[in-house]
């Protein structure tokens, strides 16, 4: 992977992060993230730091919303009388 894909991946895991917590109200606690002292627009780190911020950051979010939340999420489909499937 290119080290402008890992900026832009980087970027993403953090709106991410701040889309999750403004939507929940939960904070995500990234201690581990945090400790490596990089963010994405830090473009002068090198590949590594970055591909080690993004596993630290995406694996301190999933573990976050595991422990948090229930993994199964009810998924319903409905048809309406057109025979089109809704989901709800």
């Amino acid at each position: 992977m290119q080290k402008a894909e890992l900026l832009h991946l980087h970027m993403l895991l953090v709106h991410i992060k701040k889309y999750y917590e403004g939507t929940t109200g939960e904070e995500v606690p990234t201690d581990q993230y945090d400790a490596l002292h990089i963010s994405p627009v830090h473009i002068h780190k090198n590949k590594i730091s970055h591909k080690k911020a993004i596993l630290a950051l995406g694996g301190e979010v999933v573990q976050h919303i595991r422990t948090h939340h229930d993994p199964y999420i009810e998924h319903r489909h409905d048809v309406r009388p057109d025979g089109m499937m809704t989901n709800h």
